[in-house]
């Protein structure tokens, strides 16, 4: 029964280990492209817009509290195989959170219809993710070790990308809520 539930999930989800995709359903499938086969045995950078990205994700994981617990969860753009990038909400659960990357279960959902996607460097989506969770300029500055100016540089070029008058429309915008 648990192999019924876990292949026809309404969600994608992977098992992994070491950041590598060991099994993975046929929603999973779907959102990145392929078949579940395809993904077998492939290490998840593959499925990252970047090898910063894949690495700059890694750090967060073991330093964001929930490590702790082994949970995780997050919004971030991914790859699919055909080399689309969507908004995805990645959600994970380490069974070993004092090793969090050793074995784990992920869900990955499209959430892209509720989001465009728009080229952003590395750091303008960690502004961005950060500017989401009601940091101030201040306190991102301080979380990445940046001066405020250069975060507040970052939000001016998130505005401009986002045609968004002001830091509430953007937050509007990039958390894909309605105008």
């Amino acid at each position: 029964m648990s192999d019924i539930a876990f292949d026809h999930a309404p969600v994608g989800l992977a098992v992994l280990e070491n950041r590598v995709i060991k099994r993975c359903n046929q929603q999973f499938a779907l959102t990145f492209g392929g078949t579940p086969a395809d993904h077998a045995d492939v290490l998840i950078a593959e499925l990252y817009p970047s090898q910063e990205d894949y690495h700059r994700i890694a750090q967060v994981l073991q330093q964001d509290e929930g490590a702790k617990t082994g949970l995780y969860n997050d919004e971030r753009i991914m790859r699919r195989l055909s080399g689309e990038l969507f908004w995805c909400r990645v959600r994970g659960r380490s069974i070993s959170p004092e090793a969090p990357f050793r074995t784990g279960v992920w869900s990955f959902a499209d959430i892209s219809e509720d989001r465009p996607v728009v080229s952003l460097t590395p750091r303008e989506r960690e502004v961005a993710i950060l500017t989401c969770k009601g940091l101030s300029a201040k306190e991102i500055g301080l979380k990445l070790d940046l001066s405020y100016r250069t975060i507040e540089t970052h939000r001016a070029h998130l505005l401009q990308k986002f045609n968004a008058r002001k830091l509430p429309e953007l937050v509007a915008k990039l958390s894909g809520m309605p105008l």
